[in-house]
């Protein structure tokens, strides 16, 4: 923590958005100038990098960005929130730092978990429900929702019009400055639905959500009976993953829940010092110990288990 604070500064995360942004600009024209391959990739590498920019906002978000507080809000709404519509930074830091950060998996108190029952992830699922709430941000219902959140944004009390202008905006200028191509296949086909599948994807991994072990203790020791960690031994797909879908921090999740003040950069050491998690499983689809095999078998379980009037007795 001592060298993180020593190296924490407000000039590199500056260049880093900025970096990620210019990125998009580089796809966009892609997509004007490649033809179909050219809006297929830009779609693609459009969702990769709404997927870095919202991780890199949420370092922000626990306010170990940058060193100034008020500069990690800043960036993190004038960077990320207000150009792809999301909610206040506010807002969000009280829903996943302090809702989320000390109820992981609890039902009834984690909003996380509250939005996988939403998308019909809950015990007594059927296998089609479980097969629609793997992919929900891309079935007909997660798409309405992610439109609806973003109107939503209208309602919000004090900056919410200019927030929800922020897409609107953003769209147009890709049009203005490179065409239509890059509008429609480089910002509005990603963020209302491959990044969102993205995001959803992301969530899935971060958590046995469904059958945690419930330890008391110190922070690493409750961390590691409710986290996983995907491709313990597979670099190449691990190494995909953090390019893609499970940028920064996001592989590392258990040392992220056990010291949440720790930037993504000192996240790998830290976790080669730590004990756990207990579950590591090596695929996301396919094998014994692939997370959404886990997550089915859990609630199916689960579904049993609350089918059973005896089972509280023996539980």
């Amino acid at each position: 923590m001592t060298l993180q604070r020593e190296r924490l500064n407000d000039v590199t995360p500056v260049f880093l958005l900025l970096g990620q942004w210019l990125q998009l600009a580089g796809w966009c024209a892609v997509a004007v100038h490649g033809g179909p391959w050219g809006c297929t990739a830009a779609a693609l590498a459009g969702a990769v990098t709404f997927r870095h920019l919202q991780e890199t906002s949420h370092f922000a978000v626990h306010g170990v960005l940058v060193r100034s507080g008020r500069l990690n809000t800043l960036l993190a709404e004038a960077a990320v929130h207000v150009p792809l519509g999301f909610v206040p930074v506010s807002v969000r830091r009280r829903r996943h730092v302090r809702e989320h950060h000390p109820n992981a998996t609890l039902a009834g108190v984690d909003p996380n978990l509250a939005e996988l029952h939403a998308a019909g992830l809950r015990p007594g699922a059927s296998s089609v429900d479980h097969l629609l709430g793997m992919v929900y941000p891309l079935t007909p219902t997660g798409a309405y929702g992610t439109l609806r959140g973003l109107t939503a944004l209208w309602r919000e009390p004090g900056g919410g019009k200019l927030r929800a202008v922020g897409p609107l905006v953003v769209t147009a200028a890709s049009a203005v400055l490179f065409g239509w191509e890059a509008a429609v296949f480089a910002f509005l086909l990603p963020r209302l639905l491959l990044y969102p599948q993205l995001a959803w994807m992301s969530l899935l991994v971060e958590h046995r959500w469904f059958d945690p072990e419930h330890v008391t203790g110190p922070p690493v020791a409750v961390e590691a009976g409710r986290c996983l960690r995907l491709y313990p031994r597979n670099a190449l797909l691990a190494l995909l993953a953090r390019g893609t879908w499970l940028p920064y921090g996001d592989l590392y999740h258990f040392a992220h829940s056990a010291h949440p003040a720790v930037r993504w950069n000192y996240l790998p050491a830290l976790e080669r010092s730590l004990h756990g998690p207990t579950y590591r499983p090596h695929a996301l689809l396919l094998g014994d110990s692939a997370v959404l095999r886990r997550h089915r078998t859990a609630l199916a379980s689960a579904s049993g288990a609350c089918a059973d009037p005896t089972a509280s007795a023996r539980l």
